[in-house]
């Protein structure tokens, strides 16, 4: 049922005024206002890294997509890895060479140290030879013929210790040799084996890929890029905050993320960095927010519109949709019930009020000045309600909760 109020004494038949304006009001409430700051700029990844094979190769398999997340050790790409495969054979035969070579060289030492022994031996055995001989002959006992040829025994004993020290010195410089050969091919056959494995590119971190500009059978060389890998879980933007702001500014101070020329908030973070130092160009301060991006809503270099909140305090907000302005200078429609002499209330009745705005919450306006909490606004049918317009209320759009 639609209730319409007359006032009193006028004619319920014959000519009328226009019909009561069916409108949706709501009751303005105390509500949380900020004050805030906008500024553009780019997020960016706290983590990223551009994959590049350390050799060339076919790629042979492609274990991910653009877009897919990833884990460390992942695998991403596979190139054809047969010349690897072929260098790090040859490496391990020729460690198989070397080897054989080295245990040769060994045995070769050990062999001659073995002479050595014996051959210090007999150079004692003919030392002690000759002193008795040298003994007896002074004695008279033997001739000086035979201490000669005790002579020439422990002269020879003394060269052939001689010939087997120069043997020693030959077999250990051919052992060392022999162990450098070694080494040499294990480490040939080391890096063989990491041209193998670095045919299979992995994922250095978890995150998520790029672009990945290669195809099955392109052929890459060492250093060209194959893809990206993310990690957007964390996202950064610097903001560089006029210095007149630098008493305000400080680690916490809430942040809130949208899109520009939207109200519509993408993230909510906090203020984690503020340089000690001022731009001498600019003057300004950079500060860096951080952002949590838990479902990967937000991207590493997308451009975006921070709102630094400064405070948070009580006011009054109202919808844009509740505004309208004139020569400049803004209004909201009050609801009213006036009194008429006789005591009767007639009805809902438009009155035009001029008020101050402040910024823009989302989709409210921050009144300043001219309505207060308690009052209630005319917030639909604007265009076609004037100042004094009768009003008839739209029960089921009606609202006396808070603009949000």
């Amino acid at each position: 049922m639609v209730w319409q109020f007359w006032p009193k004494g006028a004619k319920t038949t014959g000519q009328q005024g226009p019909p009561p304006t069916l409108v949706k009001v709501q009751t303005v409430q105390t509500s949380p206002v900020k004050q805030t700051s906008a500024f553009l700029g780019t997020l960016e990844a706290k983590q990223g890294v551009v994959l590049r094979p350390e050799t060339e190769g076919r790629v042979t398999q492609i274990f991910v997509s653009s877009g897919s997340r990833v884990s460390p050790g992942q695998p991403i790409v596979q190139l054809s890895p047969e010349k690897s495969q072929a260098d790090f054979g040859a490496a391990v035969a020729n460690i198989n060479v070397a080897t054989a070579a080295s245990s040769n060289a060994q045995a070769q030492l050990r062999a001659v140290q073995a002479d050595r022994a014996r051959a210090v031996a007999e150079l004692e055995l003919q030392n002690t030879e000759f002193q008795r001989t040298q003994t007896l002959v002074k004695q008279g006992a033997l001739a000086k013929q035979v201490l000669d040829q005790v002579r020439r025994d422990r002269a020879s004993a003394q060269a052939a210790l001689r010939a087997v020290d120069e043997q020693i010195r030959a077999a250990k410089a051919n052992l060392t040799q022999s162990r450098a050969s070694l080494n040499q091919a294990k480490a040939s056959a080391l890096s063989a084996r990491e041209d193998v494995q670095d045919t299979r590119i992995t994922a250095p971190i978890a995150g998520m890929v790029g672009d990945i500009p290669i195809k099955l059978g392109s052929f890459v060389q060492a250093g060209d890029t194959l893809t990206t890998i993310i990690q957007n879980q964390t996202l950064e933007i610097n903001l560089n905050i006029p210095i007149e702001k630098r008493e305000q500014l400080a680690v916490g101070l809430p942040v809130e993320l949208s899109q520009a020329q939207s109200q519509d908030i993408l993230a909510q973070g906090r203020i984690s960095f503020v340089s000690p130092t001022v731009n001498n160009e600019s003057q300004s301060v950079l500060a860096k927010a951080t952002f949590a991006n838990p479902k990967g809503t937000l991207r590493d270099g997308q451009r975006v519109e921070a709102n630094v909140v400064w405070q948070t305090r009580p006011g009054v907000l109202v919808p844009t949709t509740a505004v309208t302005r004139l020569g400049g200078k803004a209004f909201v429609f009050i609801a009213d019930q006036p009194q008429q002499p006789d005591g009767q209330v007639p009805g809902m009745v438009a009155r035009q009020q001029p008020v101050e705005l402040g910024s823009i919450q989302g989709n409210d306006y921050q009144v300043l000045e001219g309505i207060q909490a308690g009052e209630t606004i005319v917030i639909s049918g604007l265009q076609t309600i004037r100042d004094g317009a009768q009003l008839r209320l739209d029960d089921n759009k009606s609202s006396g909760k808070p603009p949000q």
